[in-house]
């Protein structure tokens, strides 16, 4: 005899109800593994969440602390200074957890996520809105690219840089400061309707900075807010990786200059590296021109180099030297991204041949080399 459930009744979507909503208090409980690994309080300030991300970054740097497990510990604080430092991943995390975030930034927004669609089956319904699309979503300010020098040691050992960039943001009452028009269709979009002939009606699109949102138009000569934004100057961390190629992007998302009816921009820090007198580089590969007299050159040398970090290795050739001549050593370029060891470093010898010979020196010479060349004669 088979018995069959029915899986849509009362009961059992109150219990799949409740099973769910235990499981997305835990995923919220869960929400304060970042404060505690940065060691602050939920409450913490920006400058506070600034100031233990780098305590912890420093004590469990890769290049500092050698004990197993640093590195990952060092990618753990990152992230969650990263989640913690946007006001937005911030207020998903606290909210809704790290699966939470991790949903939002794979495009599944910032709410319940997967559970909005069970509890869809089920008649239940958060938020009542859904996906907002391409043509609802906010208009964004211009991004702005500003370029950063940063040295080859930096790139090298990677770096902290704290800077101040100064933007545009909205007065506090700005939001006084605007009537309602239902000819706004957005920002700077005008739209009205001209009578052509009796009957006939054309709907005339133009553009009008006065527009800052949909049915809101901004008031001339508002004292609460009279050029619409105030100049603020922000405080911002540059976290440099070690192994940072120069080209790359470190961005501040939503951090441009702030508009009525947009939202900001992003901020992005284009890294440009300062030509270094001893080194020059190639994606992960270091190259070093060294100068050698003529006698290593024939008869072997011992070279002690100092690397980007001022730690010293030392290069042993056994054999004759040609000029121009290229030698790969392994594991003595620039840090990898992907933390798999170090590119290699080539170096390049120019040989330092005498401007001039005394006699007796040539007449040496010319014994040592006959001399071999006769050894070689008699073997034959």
């Amino acid at each position: 005899m088979f018995y069959c459930r029915q899986f849509n009744s009362p009961s059992y979507i109150i219990y799949v109800f409740f099973i769910v909503i235990i499981t997305f208090v835990l995923t919220v409980q869960a929400a304060s593994n970042f404060y505690k690994l940065l060691g602050i309080s939920r409450d913490a300030t920006t400058k506070e969440i600034k100031k233990a991300y780098r305590q912890k970054s420093l004590e469990f740097h890769p290049d500092k602390n050698k004990q197993e497990g640093a590195a990952d510990k060092f990618a753990e604080i990152a992230y969650a200074y990263e989640v913690l430092n946007d006001e937005e991943k911030k207020g998903i995390y606290d909210e809704h957890g790290e699966e939470g975030l991790k949903q939002h930034e794979q495009g599944g927004g910032g709410g319940f996520g997967g559970f909005e669609d069970m509890f869809s089956q089920f008649g239940f319904n958060f938020g009542g809105g859904g996906r907002r699309s391409g043509r609802d979503r906010e208009r964004s300010t211009p991004d702005v690219e500003v370029p950063l020098y940063v040295t080859m040691k930096q790139m090298y050992l990677g770096a902290i840089i704290e800077v101040d960039y100064i933007r545009e943001v909205l007065c506090v009452n700005w939001q006084d400061c605007m009537k309602n028009s239902k000819e706004c269709q957005g920002p700077g979009v005008r739209v009205r309707m001209q009578q052509l002939a009796p009957g006939f009606v054309q709907q005339v699109q133009q553009r009008d900075d006065r527009c800052v949102a949909a049915g809101k138009m901004w008031k001339s000569n508002c004292s609460a807010c009279p050029s619409k934004t105030i100049t603020e100057k922000i405080e911002l961390t540059i976290d440099v990786n070690a192994g940072m190629r120069p080209g790359e992007l470190i961005t501040f998302e939503g951090v441009a200059d702030e508009k009525p009816g947009y939202s900001a921009g992003s901020l992005h820090f284009k890294l440009l590296e300062k030509s270094n007198d001893n080194f020059h580089r190639d994606r992960d590969n270091l190259y070093k021109t060294v100068e050698i007299p003529l006698v290593d050159a024939l008869t072997g040398f011992s070279l002690t180099l100092s690397h980007l970090d001022d730690h010293s290795f030392t290069v042993n050739v056994n054999d004759v030297t040609e000029c121009d001549h290229v030698m790969r050593i392994p594991g003595k370029g620039m840090p990898r991204r992907n933390g798999r060891g170090f590119g290699d470093l080539y170096l390049t010898f120019e040989v330092d041949f005498p401007d001039k010979l005394s006699s007796e020196q040539k007449a040496e010479i010319k014994k040592i080399l006959s001399s071999g060349s006769n050894e070689k004669k008699d073997e034959l």
